[in-house]
């Protein structure tokens, strides 16, 4: 199998595939995009992803044998569950299930948890009601989430899915986002659980050394564990 082209940043998205393609066991080459000197608006790269975001890959081998670009995470991870036929669920419902959990990290966690380290970490000027309101709102969506994951072992059911791929990167930032797993232990063991798998820590881990986001912890494990 000729390796997928990885388009890739260290960051909460970039982890998404970066976890999906050592969990999936598939070949890649890594490109790095260094958002951070604004690789992202290369013409090249908006070839591959026109709206100048990470992740991006180039599968050689796509549809009909012919390549193709995908952008969107979410959408890379869809393509990816069909391509390989895995961690997309069982039945029907099952599938059903991956999807909705996968759209509400796409819709309602990553924009929302994005904003909070945004207006806490990053914004040049304070501004209060952003922080409460976006703070709060990840408040409600982790509690959403905590309550799933009290009744089941993962987030769409028994089996590890991509909705958890998508949803574990930004959620294991829960501590720079001004968030308590005090209250959550659902959502806690879950964290752990996922944590442990191989393929996380290997798609956790790559080029860790590149990211300067100060809501990371120099052990990033600990934001695992600690309030």
């Amino acid at each position: 199998m000729a390796p997928i082209e990885f388009y890739y940043w260290p960051t909460p998205n970039g982890w998404k595939i970066s976890i999906a393609l050592h969990e999936f066991d598939l070949p890649y080459d890594l490109r790095l995009v260094d958002i951070g000197a604004d690789a992202q608006f290369d013409p090249a790269f908006l070839k591959i992803s026109p709206n100048n975001k990470i992740p991006a890959i180039v599968d050689p081998d796509g549809p009909d044998g012919a390549p193709i670009p995908i952008f969107e995470s979410g959408a890379i991870l869809q393509y990816l569950a069909r391509k390989t036929g895995r961690f997309c669920g069982e039945t029907e419902r099952e599938r059903i299930a991956v999807d909705e959990w996968l759209m509400w990290q796409m819709g309602g966690l990553g924009p929302m948890a994005g904003q909070t380290h945004h207006f806490l970490k990053f914004a040049r000027e304070d501004v209060p009601y952003a922080k409460a309101r976006y703070r709060a709102e990840v408040a409600r969506l982790y509690g959403l989430l905590d309550q799933k994951l009290r009744a089941r072992r993962f987030v769409a059911g028994d089996g590890f899915t991509i909705a958890d791929m998508a949803i574990w990167p930004w959620a294991s930032l829960w501590k720079g986002q001004a968030q308590t797993l005090d209250d959550k232990p659902g959502m806690a063991r879950w964290l752990e659980e996922v944590a442990d798998r191989p393929g996380v820590r290997a798609g956790r881990a790559l080029r860790a050394d590149l990211r300067r986001d100060p809501t990371a912890a120099t052990d990033w494990r600990a934001t695992l564990t600690t309030g």
